[in-house]
């Protein structure tokens, strides 16, 4: 280029930038962080982790992440990706409510995207939760078709909100095929600990739970030891456990993700809750394929389970969504 063209076109670019500094910024990528108080691994976690490294892929967003950060230490490492400028920052605050709002209200130019029990908070907390009640639902449906003993064992992490309703909707949809079925329902008091989960189960299956619901990592491999079958909660482990995980309702976070990266590129983020994003008509959760257990599970509840799932997606069911901690058969 000659360098009085170089020249003509560096003055208008300033000029550009003067007039309009959106273009500027337009241009360069999204700064994002993930704060996480679990391994990568962990399901839920994990569904955050996958769906902005697929932003990252795409060229969207420039991600950072930290994983097994301990509660104590959350507030600092949230202050640390503000300061450092991250726009947008995700993560989970269950456990540290008061201090992550806190960080918001110092840093009101950022976008924060929490998962929480509470409400969103203006100008910039938004809030989300894996609203997965309507899969949990069907897959209580495959469930309450498959046990013969008609005994089902549940092993949860805690009893919060966020769990319960998934456990209620299993148990209302293992029901509807079958109501002769009764639960045993146990919570390790963790997110993540494998070796709890599994020993709670093995307790399940010796009392003759031949179904086990795995809402944590651990009470699959005590299912596949045992021989008996399990359902999954929030990801898809059957290509691991191919004998042993019948369905699982999985949660896909891309809808909320992308949302938020947009509304923040677009200049228009505000405060608001992103639940309804993880459901079904929003393709924020699904069913999956029944895989290796299509044969197997029998066609009159396989039919049952379709019809239920086209009505909700078309808004004629609706999940009941129930809070209360769910408790074992009398």
């Amino acid at each position: 280029m000659h360098l009085t063209s170089r020249r003509r076109a560096l003055a208008l670019a300033a000029a550009l930038a003067t007039l309009a500094p959106g273009l500027a910024l337009a241009q360069a990528k999204l700064k994002v962080a993930g704060i996480y108080t679990v391994p990568f691994e962990q399901q839920w976690a994990g569904r955050l982790h996958q769906a902005l490294k697929a932003a990252e892929a795409r060229g969207e967003i420039e991600y950072k992440a930290s994983e097994n950060v301990s509660n104590a230490d959350y507030e600092r490492v949230m202050r640390e990706y503000a300061t450092g400028g991250s726009q947008l920052i995700v993560g989970e605050a269950f456990a540290v409510e008061a201090a992550a709002r806190k960080v918001a209200k110092d840093f009101p130019k950022t976008a924060f995207l929490m998962g929480s029990s509470g409400k969103p908070a203006a100008p910039n907390f938004s809030v989300f939760d894996n609203y997965i009640q309507e899969p949990a639902y069907l897959s209580g449906m495959v469930a309450g078709g498959m046990t013969k003993s008609n005994k089902i064992g549940m092993v949860g992490g805690f009893p919060i909100p966020e769990v319960n309703r998934l456990m209620n909707a299993f148990m209302a949809g293992a029901k509807e095929v079958n109501p002769k079925v009764e639960f045993s329902v146990s919570f390790i008091n963790s997110w993540f600990d494998p070796p709890k989960a599994k020993e709670a189960a093995f307790a399940m299956i010796d009392k003759g739970a031949d179904v086990m619901y795995a809402e944590r990592f651990g009470v699959s491999d005590a299912a596949k030891e045992k021989g008996k079958l399990a359902i999954g909660n929030v990801i898809n482990t059957q290509a691991q456990y191919p004998d042993t995980v019948v369905a699982s309702a999985l949660w896909h976070f891309e809808p909320s993700a992308d949302r938020a990266i947009k509304l923040i590129k677009d200049g228009k983020f505000t405060a608001e809750d992103y639940g309804p994003y993880s459901m079904m008509k929003y393709k924020g959760s699904s069913l999956a394929p029944l895989g290796t257990f299509e044969k197997k599970v029998p066609a009159e509840v396989v039919a049952k389970m379709k019809a239920k799932e086209k009505a909700i997606v078309d808004g004629s069911f609706t999940v009941k969504v129930d809070d209360n901690q769910p408790k074992s058969s009398k």
